[in-house]
């Protein structure tokens, strides 16, 4: 296949993703849940329509318009895939096809239905990915390259076992956002998706803000409230928010409470599901000292308007372009190099 061929491909995928009927977006949520009891219609909807952003034809065909093809030398990649999401391991498999190398999937426990028909899907489009794409049940053989995601404690091991391939190595990171001040109650809400899409288990999930000093945190905590009543209706979410609401209580931690979301201070990056966590900073320099120390656990910085360097708009956290890259590694890159 040429690499139009591919592009078309993923682009008529697409296509069918926009356009599926009711009944059908229902079965993909269905079996989807049946991996993962977080995933529901809501979620793998969102997941869907993040993919579908990805594969339009201009976006496709200018993302890698900078990249050599591997076509003529493919690489056999075995990706072993997050489960924390819905299709979180779909923009890995997107790089690995598109830059024309063969994709060997470990699939995850947790998503394993909703990857496995997306791919093939495109298979059905493109008869033609079918000797590309392999799902693996047995431990990999003739590797090339290795993409592997996972939590802390796997990606020691992953460190250690690839060692020997080319690889991109991937732990638990979480997002954050800050605030300045200034903002509306209108433009904080805009931060409901980054905070509770998907629960708070994604890595792009905001877990965290930085809020300058003095602050009334009231005003965030009233601008996400309908989202956070809304949020709890998941029984798995509210058990999470009982627990940890019990657990404040008794040891007299201080926090807000909206009725769906827990704010409460700290310098820890990740908090608990249904927890956000504050840090105040009493300057814009104080404030880029502690994200500086903290890059290597920081996913995205959310800010209002991009004010500040490298960060992205409130709600856009949940829909990266198809160019924006997990822990800032330059996926296609490394699988195709880029041109001088």
């Amino acid at each position: 296949m040429k690499l139009q061929e591919r592009i078309d491909a993923f682009v008529a995928l697409g296509d069918k993703l926009r356009t599926l009927d009711t009944e059908t977006s229902e079965m993909l949520s269905r079996r989807a849940n049946d991996d993962n009891g977080w995933f529901n219609e809501t979620t793998v909807g969102n997941a869907i329509k993040g993919i579908t952003k990805m594969l339009e034809k201009d976006t496709l065909s200018n993302w890698v318009s900078s990249y050599t093809s591997t076509e003529e030398n493919p690489k056999n990649v075995l990706v072993v895939m997050a489960g924390n999401i819905p299709a979180v391991g779909f923009h890995d498999a997107l790089s690995v096809l598109i830059s024309g190398n063969t994709l060997m999937a470990k699939l995850s426990s947790q998503d394993t239905f909703l990857m496995k028909i997306l791919l093939d899907w495109l298979i059905q489009l493109e008869p033609r990915f079918k000797d590309r794409v392999i799902f693996l049940e047995e431990p990999a053989k003739n590797i090339d390259k290795v993409i592997a995601t996972g939590s802390d404690n796997s990606t020691r091991y992953f460190v250690k076992y690839f060692s020997k391939f080319p690889n991109i190595i991937r732990a638990n990171r979480s997002s954050v956002a800050v605030i300045r001040g200034d903002e509306s109650k209108e433009t904080l809400a805009k931060l409901a998706d980054d905070i509770f899409l998907y629960y708070g288990l994604g890595c792009r999930n905001i877990s965290k803000i930085y809020t300058p000093a003095g602050y009334d945190h009231k005003l965030l905590m009233e601008a996400l409230e309908d989202r956070a009543k809304e949020t709890i209706i998941n029984h798995k979410y509210a058990n999470n928010y009982d627990y940890n609401k019990s657990i404040y209580l008794v040891n007299k931690v201080e926090h807000l409470d909206n009725g769906g979301l827990i704010l409460t201070k700290s310098e820890d990056m990740v908090s608990p599901i249904s927890v956000l966590y504050y840090e105040e900073y009493e300057n814009g320099q104080e404030l880029k000292l502690k994200l500086s120390e903290n890059q290597e656990k920081i996913q995205c910085i959310v800010t209002d308007g991009q004010w500040l360097a490298g960060s992205e708009d409130f709600g856009q956290a949940q829909f990266p372009n198809v160019d924006t890259y997990a822990d800032n590694v330059d996926t296609l890159e490394f699988l195709s190099p880029i041109l001088a």
